[in-house]
């Protein structure tokens, strides 16, 4: 089964990005967060969306 949102640590750990940096891009609203509790989860589809629109990288 794919997983559907992940944890702060896991998004870390999935998109290679510091924590620093996936709280400043949260906090920029350029990644929406969920709550479950005291949980914050991002969905899986909407880091995909946000590391797709960054601009790529030159050669």
């Amino acid at each position: 089964m794919t997983k559907l949102a992940a944890t702060i640590n896991e998004t870390v750990e999935m998109s290679g990005m510091s924590r620093s940096a996936i709280y400043r891009a949260i906090k920029e609203n350029r990644i929406p967060k969920r709550k479950n509790g005291g949980r914050t989860l991002i969905l899986v589809s909407d880091l995909e969306k946000f590391l797709n629109s960054l601009p790529a990288a030159e050669a």
